[in-house]
């Protein structure tokens, strides 16, 4: 009736497939690595995952961004405390390099070049209710480029091609305006 079970009260073969399986899962690790032994494939043994202390998988990902978010929020709130508001908002709108900054009473006109274009916006001192607002930018021997209107922050960016050229700007916030004259030349 128990043919089946051995002295020791378990089935014949049952221990002997557990034993089957690991032997088979080890001769597949010798092939894998005999395999990338012969592809030239050297180098220390790989350490399993989290075994160097750090977290696995999302906990890094998550890890990581935040680090990145607390280093860069310092660095955008010193840039605008050193700039001011409207000259990081003007940083922001136009590439290139601040070459001219002209203040007057009611805002700033700013004009920044990089290598082939001019830029210049024209910042409120007060961002608030609907002004006049004016930015105009022209190249020498072109035509000026305007943004005009009413506007609550800014006018511009405009935007003219100025390799190996001079430019001048001028801009006007409410009354009162400002402008560079010609530069870059």
């Amino acid at each position: 009736m128990f043919d089946g079970m051995d002295g020791a009260g378990g089935m014949d073969g049952v221990g002997d497939v557990d034993e089957v399986d690991r032997v088979d899962r080890v001769d597949r690790t010798d092939r894998t690595d005999r395999t990338d032994e012969a592809r030239g494939a050297a180098g220390p043994p790989k350490a399993p995952p989290g075994s160097n202390g750090r977290p696995v998988g999302r906990r890094a990902a998550t890890g990581r961004r935040l680090a990145a978010v607390l280093l860069v929020l310092p660095v955008l709130a010193a840039a605008g405390l050193v700039l001011g508001a409207g000259e990081a908002t003007a940083a922001a709108l136009c590439p290139g390099r601040l070459v001219k900054t002209v203040t007057f009473s009611t805002g700033s006109l700013h004009v920044y070049k990089s290598r082939a274009y001019a830029c210049a916006v024209t910042v409120a001192k007060k961002p608030g209710a609907r002004r006049e607002m004016k930015v105009s930018l022209q190249p020498r021997g072109g035509r000026a480029v305007v943004d005009q209107g009413k506007f609550t922050t800014r006018a511009g960016p405009v935007r003219v091609h100025a390799l190996n050229r001079c430019v001048r700007a001028s801009g006007s916030v409410g009354g009162s305006a400002g402008s560079t004259g010609w530069i870059g030349c």
